[in-house]
């Protein structure tokens, strides 16, 4: 299939999905998503459990396998994401809450990390620096997801201005960390380091690197906007500053997630108040939000469906068996194709 094809197909499942969960689920869209496209990936295994001869799951998941989930969640989504929860992020209200937000996004994700890491190892066997690896993976919050329950419980908007803020910094920091733990995990596969110094390094030039390169960009895009009254072409210009942005983060070695929060909170705050007029400002918000609700409902898809590939398997001791690639640093990163 074509990545045209593989996209429409996407996008369809995705409005399919989330009309059922619309009219039976009654879940957040994103939530309900995963659920319905969760729910579908056990099916098509029990199914091929039960009639063999149809190979349903063989034939999706040679679909599946087509499009490479990192690479179009990292070089593709994530920006877009990030720079479009950052647009409705206002900076007075994380000044008032910096110091929560703060220690949430850093020494919050680090304990996360440590608590999965150790405890997942320990339950499944997993060798250990790998499982620190999955907890930096899970451990960053969803904001899109988060604040759609929030909203629905009406609770304070300082207790929601925590919860994103959190949510929109832990992305950057939490990819620091993976990209940290890679080199420690897998030191002879392309990792990035393999002492507390190198890790230190790394992890100022990717966090301070990416918030100065965002507040640079999101500013020269702000005085440009601020000489331009074209709705159309100003809500084009945030869409190159999230794309272009993100992309020269990465050819810097920068946090590109950082980056794209950065310039989103400058665009969305300074931005929208003294370079955009109202009917710029209300387009821009409808588009980015349009934006968000899209990619999160694809993303929230695509991480259902991809259950139908988890290539663990139970033992008579009832440890997870894991590929024996994963015990080896030769092969990673990236994990070869039979992982």
């Amino acid at each position: 299939m074509s990545i045209l094809q593989i996209t429409s197909l996407l996008i369809v499942l995705a409005g399919a999905f989330g009309a059922i969960n619309y009219l039976f689920l009654k879940l957040p869209s994103a939530i309900g998503i995963l659920v319905v496209a969760l729910a579908t990936s056990f099916a098509v295994i029990a199914t091929d459990a039960l009639f063999p001869s149809l190979t349903v799951e063989e034939q999706i998941r040679a679909q599946v396998l087509e499009l490479e989930f990192s690479d179009a969640l990292l070089e593709g989504m994530l920006g877009l994401l990030l720079f479009a929860g950052a647009l409705h992020v206002k900076l007075s209200d994380l000044r008032k809450a910096w110091l929560v937000i703060f220690l949430m996004a850093t020494i919050g994700v680090g304990v996360s990390t440590a608590i999965v890491g150790f405890g997942f190892s320990w339950i499944t066997g997993m060798p250990l620096f790998v499982a620190l690896v999955f907890g930096a993976l899970i451990s960053p919050t969803d904001p899109v997801a988060v604040l759609g329950v929030l909203r629905e419980a009406e609770l304070p908007k300082s207790l929601e201005t925590k919860i994103a803020g959190e949510s929109l910094f832990n992305d950057g920091v939490g990819y620091v960390v993976f990209l940290v733990l890679v080199g420690f995990a897998f030191p002879t596969g392309g990792g990035h380091g393999s002492s507390l110094a190198d890790a230190g390094v790394l992890f100022i030039q990717e966090a301070l690197g990416g918030a100065i390169l965002g507040l640079v960009l999101g500013w020269l895009t702000f005085r440009v906007m601020r000489k331009i009254d074209d709705y159309s072409l100003e809500v084009l210009i945030t869409l190159g500053l999230a794309f272009g942005g993100y992309e020269l983060a990465v050819w810097l070695h920068v946090s590109a997630p950082i980056m794209a929060v950065c310039a989103g909170l400058l665009i969305g705050d300074i931005g929208s108040k003294h370079g955009m007029s109202e009917e710029t400002r209300q387009y821009v918000e409808a588009f980015w939000k349009l934006v968000d609700e899209i990619l999160n409902a694809v993303l929230f898809l695509m991480m259902g469906l991809r259950s139908s590939r988890l290539p663990l398997k139970w033992t008579s001791s009832s440890r997870v068996s894991w590929p024996s690639c994963l015990h080896s640093s030769r092969d990673l990163p990236p994990l070869p194709s039979r992982c």
